[in-house]
């Protein structure tokens, strides 16, 4: 009986390894012994063993054909048997159209979840022993994201009611129809029942507009967004006419930081510390009654210095204090965007690697699963809000709605 090309004398194979020394020991051993599993596999589909003469045989061997396969002790060749009739293909071991190994996959999507450059992915895998890894390999095994994420964003919100919720966006840089255009990403954030917080849900679209704002809201009430207490954010349009129209009985809190950056733009530069000071006192008040008092007292004081000034920030007194209407262990968490800001600082920090994202699809890959892993972690830290300041702001709702309704009695 003639040896076939891969057989493999164990004995006498490791002592040729050994007496070697070769720092590729692994490499070649795996390679060898893959090689050697898949000739006899075709020896078995052929009926007979290679080179032999039997009547059990029912096909021929017709020589290899050769496959790269990075692992992780490198990249081997793999000799996969061709047969004169039928085809062999070892699935248990290579999939069609790809040549990494599984946990390798996993391995190389972990690392542009974490925000790892191609370049960098390239020297890595490098010093594995595996061959150049180009860009469009590690946006395909990086596609073993997608799965997790669409759950992720699509899960249901049932672990409500979400009183808290927190908006804001991202500008992201996509190619498309062959020119590179901005896109819009849209967060939202939120305090479970539990007093976690939560990242709801994501959507990238073209521009942060009205109706762009409205469908990702109503997406959220239809995977159970409800019952929701307070709304901060910036002052976009969109998001106040989203909020109105999707979650009518939710307050919108002005973020402070923001309104305070545009009232740095009313005044001159060598103005703004003593304007910021003052304004800054308004939210160092022990209640909401001292809260509204001293912003009077702020709004009288540049009437006399900044009458400009005054008028836009006594417009603006209602949606920029209405934390005041929530229990005050909470304004802290929701008198500003300040929490989201620092989300978004870690979506940069990992988007900022791609630069130019290839189309929305990637965007959405590498956001959402940045927010899962955000997510994630949020769960397993320290409670973000008490159940008591939770339970405080279900008696103040359940309290607004009874007014509600004796004033609508009222006037009927």
């Amino acid at each position: 009986m003639a040896a076939g090309p891969h057989s493999i004398d164990p004995t006498t194979y490791l002592d040729d390894l050994l007496s070697q020394a070769s720092p590729d020991l692994m490499r070649q051993m795996l390679q060898n012994f893959i090689n050697q599993i898949l000739s006899t596999q075709a020896d078995q589909i052929c009926g007979a063993d290679y080179a032999t003469t039997s009547e059990s045989r029912t096909n021929v061997r017709n020589g290899y054909r050769h496959r790269d396969l990075d692992t992780r002790v490198g990249t081997i060749d793999v000799a996969v048997p061709k047969l004169r009739t039928g085809s062999f293909f070892p699935d248990w071991l290579l999939e069609r159209r790809t040549r990494a190994e599984r946990a390798l996959t996993t391995v190389i999507a972990t690392c542009y979840l974490k925000g790892v450059s191609t370049r960098r992915m390239n020297d890595l895998v490098a010093s594995l022993g595996i061959n150049n890894l180009s860009k469009s390999q590690v946006s395909e095994m990086a596609k073993d994201l997608d799965q997790m994420v669409e759950d992720f964003r699509t899960r249901p919100l049932d672990s409500g009611p979400y009183l808290y919720v927190s908006c804001d966006a991202l500008t992201m840089k996509v190619r498309e129809g062959g020119r590179v255009v901005k896109t819009s990403v849209l967060l939202a954030t939120g305090v479970n029942a539990e007093g976690y917080r939560e990242l709801l849900g994501m959507q990238v679209a073209t521009s942060e507009s009205v109706a762009s704002w409205t469908g990702f809201f109503r997406d959220l009430k239809a995977r159970g967004l409800d019952q929701v207490y307070l709304v901060t954010s910036d002052a976009h349009l969109g998001i106040q006419h989203a909020i109105g129209e999707v979650l009518p009985n939710a307050s919108w809190q002005r973020c402070r930081t923001h309104f305070a950056k545009n009232l740095s733009g009313l005044v001159p530069k060598t103005q703004w510390p003593t304007l910021s000071a003052m304004f800054q006192t308004i939210f160092q008040q022990p209640d909401a009654q001292a809260v509204w008092d001293q912003a009077r007292e702020v709004v009288g004081f540049c009437e006399q210095k900044f009458p400009h000034v005054a008028d836009y920030l006594e417009e603006s007194l209602d949606e920029l204090l209405a934390f005041t209407h929530a229990p005050k262990a909470v304004w802290t968490k929701v008198w500003s965007n300040n929490p989201t800001e620092r989300l978004n600082r870690e979506i940069r920090r990992r988007t900022d690697v791609v630069g130019i994202f290839p189309n929305r699809d990637a965007v959405v890959r590498l956001v959402g699963a940045v927010l899962a892993e955000q997510h994630d972690d949020w769960i397993q830290q320290k409670r973000y809000m008490s159940l008591t300041s939770l339970e405080q702001t279900k008696a103040m709702m359940a309290a607004a709605v009874i007014d509600a309704g004796e004033a609508t009695q009222e006037v009927a």
